[in-house]
Parts: structure tokens; sequence; C-alpha cells
């Protein structure tokens, strides 16, 4: 029955991988209203955090089918044929990467932040294309057999490895940082308990790892913020990258409290700037779960 369900979940997503963009979107967008009207712990949940986050009008209302656009873009990008992606601010990374020292980006749930690696990894990370500069990005291992291994299959290409989020994939991003390679990660995602302090995020405390600020504090690590913005009417994405100086007037802390208080701000800086796109129905302020 397990062997049945994957083939058919690897079956559905092959075929969404080759619809074209708009059509996923405008699909996602349906779908993202369906999950909201259908739910209302989801409903619950993103009134409040929309409401902290000080989201109202528009840009609140378009989150909802913004969600539903996230997830139905993925089988295109894992697995369907290229989309088009401009850059913003390409050139930071131009100069970081010529230092020959590890490169840290944070990325919010912001956006479709599945195409930001994997643009970097075709301009910057294929041998022989760029510097030649890998990028691992950290995942975590999906409780489902048959998705989790989609998803290792979807996050292993030229130029992009996949971390988990274990000790064994700590050390694998580590590894690449002293290797003056460039390491990705989501810093508003909630770590397991015991790897992460209760930091401020919109006024209002969440369970905040320390690995982001542990890495960015590794010599020589230049960290970038970026976040890929995705365009009207399937017309493809936007990444952004800004070196953290220009987005924090700080260094960061070496106190991991204040240190992970820092990131959930220029977090918030990055959110702002495009409110529609963000994931405010993804459960930020829950209690972690226990390391296992």
């Amino acid at each position: 029955m397990r062997r049945l369900m994957g083939d058919g979940l690897r079956v559905v997503v092959w075929l969404l991988a080759r619809w074209p963009l708009p059509a996923l979107h405008a699909l996602g967008w349906c779908a993202g209203w369906m999950v909201w009207l259908a739910s209302p712990i989801y409903r619950r949940r993103w009134r409040e955090h929309t409401r902290l986050g000080g989201v109202h009008g528009w840009a609140r209302w378009a989150s909802v089918g913004a969600a539903g656009q996230q997830v139905f873009e993925l089988p295109r990008l894992w697995f369907g044929p290229p989309v088009r992606v401009g850059w913003e601010g390409a050139a930071h990374i131009e100069a970081a990467l010529a230092q020959r020292r590890g490169v840290l980006f944070l990325t919010p749930h912001l956006g479709c932040f599945e195409v930001t690696p994997r643009a970097y990894a075709e301009r910057f990370g294929s041998p022989g294309v760029g510097h030649g500069a890998p990028i691992t990005v950290l995942y975590r291992p999906a409780r489902r057999p048959a998705l989790d291994a989609l998803l290792r299959q979807a996050r292993q290409r030229p130029g992009m490895a996949a971390a988990p989020t274990t000790l064994a994939g700590v050390r694998q991003l580590m590894q690449a940082l002293r290797r003056g390679e460039a390491v990705g990660l989501l810093p508003d995602q909630v770590p397991p308990q015991g790897l992460g302090v209760w930091a401020p995020f919109f006024g209002r405390p969440a369970y905040t790892m320390t690995l982001a600020a542990r890495l960015a504090q590794q010599p020589g690590v230049q960290v970038l913020l970026a976040w890929g913005q995705r365009l009207p009417w399937g017309r493809g994405y936007v990444v952004h990258v800004q070196p953290w100086a220009q987005v924090m007037d700080e260094p960061l802390a070496p106190d991991p409290v204040e240190a992970a208080a820092q990131i959930n701000r220029a977090m918030e800086r990055l959110i702002r700037r495009c409110p529609e796109q963000y994931l405010w129905g993804y459960a930020r302020y829950k209690s972690p779960r226990a390391l296992g």
C-alpha cells in the first residue's frame, strides 16, 4: 500500500511538473483559498499572524492565494522545464565568492524560497559555471518515506546538495562553508527542542534556531539575505540579494539569544517588503518538537 501511494504521488508530481507556470499559479491560488475556507484552525492562525505583522488590505488577502501558489509551483521547479529567473543584487554574490570564503544565505518563508538555491546553483554553483561554488541547503526530512525520497531527489542537482536537520547535516553545512562554498537555510523555521532559543518575531516570542548565528559567526563567512519574489501571471521570479549590513545597522552579536533576535528582525524587514507573499499560516509560534 505504501509503495502504491508513493508511486501515485510521484506520478502526480511529474504530471504537474509539465504544466505551464501560469496554470500552476492559478490552480494554487484556488487551492490556497479552499484550504483557508475549510480550516478554522488555519484561519485563526493566519488572522493572528497577519495582525502581529501589521498586514492589512490587499496584501493580507493576497497572502491566502499566494500560500497555495507556493505549493503548486514546486513540481515545476523540482522536475519541470526551467523557469524564468531575474536577479537583483547578484553582484553581491560575485563579490562574496571572489573572496573564496564561505557564503551564508538566510531566507524567510517569503515568496518562492525553493527557487533561490536553484537559481544560485545554475548561475554560480555548477562546475564550469560562474565560480563553481556549490550551495548546500538545509531541509527537514519528511515523515512519509515516499515523500522524503521525492524531496531528496528534487534537492539534489548539479551545483546543489541537501543537508538534513540532523547533527550530520549540520556538519555537512560547516564543511561546505570551510571549503568556501555557499549554504542556505530558512532561519524562521522552528527547530527541534534544544536547538533554539526564544526570541521576538513580530513582537511575540518564537522558538528560533541558533544554527543560523553559529554558521554566520564562522571565520570569514559572509552573510547574504535573499528571497525569491513570485511575479504576477506566472511570468517567473526575481531573486533579491542584499548583504547583512544593508539590512541591519548592527553586526551579529556573540550572545545566541541576542543574535537570534537580530536575525528575526532582519527577516521581518525582508517580509515587510512583500508581505503578500509570506506564509502567514505557518505555525511560527508553536512549541518545538522533541529532538529525535
